[in-house]
């Protein structure tokens, strides 16, 4: 089966097994030629090890009945996508509002603020240059077709 026959298969899957639980959601899904299964879910609150645990456990007994993939062949991973893994889904940046963004955009500038806002097209970044009396703070409207990639940043 061609890959992404076999992937669009998978999605339907993890979104099957995810259906009855609506704050969890599919990031994304990558095969490795080993049939090495990796399947990124998120949540509105974030995704614990045992709700990973739990999915993993439903969509490999079902890829095993279907048969998508060789039974006795394949290994199946679930997990959150990491705190260091770009945001791809609208989603994504409405459960990261009030956190640090490092945004790139189409033109490779880069910026970093508080993320305060996201509508439909756009995001709303509060972004503070200069330092002590002379720093200014204001927002900027980035509209989510300029966003190359978009990062959480960790402070400590």
């Amino acid at each position: 089966m061609a890959e992404d026959i076999v992937l669009e298969k998978l999605a339907g899957i993890a979104n099957e097994v995810i259906k009855d639980d609506s704050q969890y959601f599919l990031v994304s899904i990558k095969i490795k030629p080993t049939n090495n299964v990796k399947v990124y879910l998120d949540g509105d609150n974030g995704i614990t090890i045992e709700k990973c645990i739990q999915f993993n456990r439903k969509m490999a007994t079902i890829i095993e009945e279907t048969g998508i993939l060789p039974a006795d062949n394949f290994s199946l991973e679930v997990s959150s996508p990491g705190i260091d893994t770009p945001l791809v889904l609208h989603r994504q940046y409405i459960k990261n509002k009030g956190r640090l963004l490092e945004v790139t955009l189409a033109e490779d500038v880069t910026e970093t603020g508080k993320l305060i806002d996201v509508a439909e097209q756009n995001l709303v970044l509060e972004v503070t240059t200069g330092k002590g009396k002379k720093a200014v703070t204001q927002q900027k409207e980035i509209p989510f077709d300029q966003i190359k990639k978009a990062v959480v940043q960790i402070q400590f």
